[in-house]
């Protein structure tokens, strides 16, 4: 099962974004970003939402206990 932010990471390259792109979208600073994908730091459920949909996939997968 793949880790939160692995999920993030792969979302994020997929859609050629940079994490800077994925700090506006969340309002937050580059450097928590790069704490979120190397799992160093919890994501707030409000920022979990809001990727979720930008990305148009559950929280169950963006948390990994989904593969769907």
């Amino acid at each position: 099962m793949s880790s939160l932010g692995k999920r993030i990471k792969t979302l994020r390259t997929q859609h050629n974004l940079k994490q800077s792109d994925i700090a506006d979208l969340i309002s937050v600073t580059l450097r928590q970003v790069q704490r979120y994908e190397k799992d160093e730091s919890d994501m707030p459920l409000s920022k979990l939402l809001i990727l979720a949909d930008y990305f148009n996939v559950t929280l169950d997968y963006l948390v990994g206990r989904s593969d769907q």
